[in-house]
């Protein structure tokens, strides 16, 4: 859902606030300011919103729409499908409604808590249970609301790292929490320990593959060895920046952390083996 198409007066109302709440904070953003850069008068823009926090609202509602839609869709579907689902999802959701998120995050805590504030509660609450997976246990919980965060904050605070990128990384990181949870107190790990629900892929698989028998079967194993430098995810982040000719092998390495020669074997490897790049 979007407004920016929209060339009407509202949404050019929108857009300018967009851009001074940006620039300056909302906070430090008047309505006459509103009205002084779109040569309109305070009048009209009360016409459309009757108040600097309706503006905020409404600069949110796209965001929250595609989150509500995200939430139905995945509620839909099998606990470990609707996880996955929705994690992604989440992600891609964040990742297309960057621009202005970051703003909203940080402002939409100082408007008066009103409904736009108790629906995005709301949101995150019934993101957190479909991540928890059904019957959740404490820590099941905790690690839904976990992953929910690391799939929302770092489009916030990490805005000068490309989109393809932090994706990857995102998505790499919240599958490692699922995956592989940190052992109960004086606990050891074993070659055997399964993940949080038994049912969560590898690295060798997408996360909305809806899994199979030969997937399960590989389900809680670790492989031995040296750990992989580049995660599946990050692999096809680099090869869509590499094909896309938007950054050079150099920095698309530096983005990733590893060296040049590394970048490059994943890329080869890429090239042979279907799976990763789907």
């Amino acid at each position: 859902m979007t407004w920016e198409e929209n060339d009407g007066t509202r949404s050019r109302i929108l857009r300018a606030a967009l851009d001074l709440f940006a620039a300056q904070g909302y906070q430090r953003t008047s309505l006459r300011q509103i009205a002084e850069r779109l040569r309109l008068t305070k009048a009209a823009i009360l016409y459309h919103f009757p108040s600097k926090a309706h503006l905020l609202s409404a600069l949110a509602e796209p965001l929250l729409f595609d989150l509500e839609s995200l939430l139905d869709d995945a509620g839909a579907l099998p606990p470990q499908r609707a996880r996955w689902t929705l994690l992604e999802g989440w992600v891609d959701t964040m990742l297309a409604h960057r621009g202005s998120l970051g703003m909203l995050y940080h402002d939409l805590a100082l408007v008066e808590r009103g409904s736009t504030y108790h629906r995005l509660v709301r949101i995150a609450m019934r993101a957190n249970e479909i991540v928890a997976g059904p019957d959740a246990g404490r820590r099941e919980r905790v690690r839904g609301v976990q992953a929910i965060a690391m799939c929302s904050d770092p489009v916030v605070f990490l805005l000068d790292v490309p989109a393809p990128v932090l994706r990857a990384d995102m998505l790499d990181g919240v599958r490692r929490l699922l995956v592989e949870p940190a052992p109960a107190a004086g606990a050891t790990p074993t070659a055997g320990a399964t993940a949080v629900d038994g049912a969560t892929p590898t690295d060798s698989e997408t996360p909305t593959d809806g899994g199979g028998s030969a997937s399960t079967a590989r389900v809680g194993r670790r492989r031995p060895g040296r750990p992989r430098s580049m995660s599946p995810e990050q692999v096809r982040a680099a090869r869509v920046m590499h094909l896309a000719g938007t950054h050079s092998a150099d920095e698309i390495a530096t983005e990733f952390g590893v060296s040049r020669a590394t970048l490059y074997r994943h890329l080869e490897t890429s090239d042979n083996n279907e799976t990763v790049l789907r």
